[in-house]
């Protein structure tokens, strides 16, 4: 299908429904700065506000990349969620140990979190409109329902809890979101669904449920993620698409010699895309944010992941920028 160069702005289509988001990291903030500037009206740092970036060392706040991105979203209009408060992951060692190396008190914890907290949210009050407070903290196994983490061992299960109070202190203004992946797995989201109304039950300030949306070609069917937003939504949570890439390969697909994606990989992500869009704007009531985990081709954190050594292709804007077959589909409807 050949189209003029007159390539319509993607959330400009979608100004009646939600902002369209993209993930940057400081390169990308600049080589891709002119797409970013046409298609996206709201940004998130891919890393760049995660704890071992912002406070590497105890009270060592490092902001530069972080205040640059705020600037670039300000300067073009651009609406901020802020990824991510709590993590059990690309959190520095120093936070979970004492001067002396032992394991931190449960109570010094708390405070490097209030901290940590108030003075990221702080600073970014009244410009970041809605957080990630606690990211990923459901487990995996079918067997265990918290995943094990510092968070968990030292302060015990409060430590959600105590996170989205901390965050609601700080800006009572920002909406505050539980995020996760394999969102939708029927198990799993049980799971989230049973952490989120608990939340809900003790009237902790939580206000969505992020669904990150790493997706495939095959995995998760439309019905599971329908079920997942009802279910979500059923708890008065508001639901934002927050990490969204569709993987050009499904998850037991360890090729790694192509240099493109096969005609049938490709048609079958166009398809994907178009199924996700179409339930996502029957739900725009809802969904208050869709947010792509990248911009275009060009870059992915999938390239080398879980496969390494292959590239991917999981968005709707191809290495060159250019619009795939994908973008005309979700952009196609009346």
């Amino acid at each position: 299908m050949n189209h003029s160069m007159n390539v319509p702005s993607l959330h400009s289509i979608y100004k009646d429904y939600f902002p369209i988001g993209a993930a940057v990291n400081s390169t990308t903030l600049h080589s891709d700065k002119d797409l970013l500037a046409k298609h996206f009206n709201s940004l998130t740092a891919e890393n760049e506000m995660k704890f071992e970036n912002l406070q590497p060392k105890e009270n060592e706040f490092t902001f530069d990349k972080a205040d640059e991105m705020l600037n670039f979203a300000s300067d073009n209009n651009m609406k901020f969620r802020g990824h991510t408060l709590v993590w059990h992951n690309q959190t520095p060692e120093w936070v979970f140990t004492e001067n002396d190396g032992s394991t931190v008190t449960r109570e010094n914890l708390l405070n490097r979190m209030e901290n940590h907290i108030s003075t990221v949210m702080g600073r970014y009050k009244g410009r970041i409109y809605s957080w990630d407070v606690v990211n990923e903290a459901i487990s995996d196994e079918s067997s265990e329902f918290l995943r094990k983490s510092n968070w968990l061992e030292i302060i015990g299960e409060d430590f959600i809890s105590k996170a989205f109070e901390m965050a609601h202190k700080t800006d009572p203004a920002a909406a505050l979101f539980y995020n996760d992946y394999n969102e939708s797995n029927p198990e799993k989201r049980e799971k989230i669904y049973r952490l989120v109304k608990s939340l809900v039950e003790r009237e902790v300030p939580i206000h969505g449920v992020g669904l990150q949306a790493h997706w495939n070609v095959s995995q998760p069917s439309i019905d599971h993620i329908r079920e997942a937003i009802e279910r979500y939504a059923s708890l008065g949570m508001q639901i934002q698409i927050t990490e969204m890439d569709v993987s050009a390969f499904d998850w037991d697909d360890r090729r790694t010699d192509l240099t493109k994606p096969t005609e049938k990989m490709a048609e079958m992500q166009t398809r994907r895309f178009e199924e996700f869009f179409q339930l996502f704007r029957e739900y725009k009531e809802i969904i208050t944010s869709v947010t792509f985990w990248g911009i275009s081709d060009s870059y992915t954190w999938l390239n080398d992941f879980p496969v390494k050594g292959r590239k991917n292709w999981p968005f709707v804007l191809d290495e060159k920028g250019e619009p795939k077959e994908s973008f005309w589909k979700i952009i196609d409807f009346k």
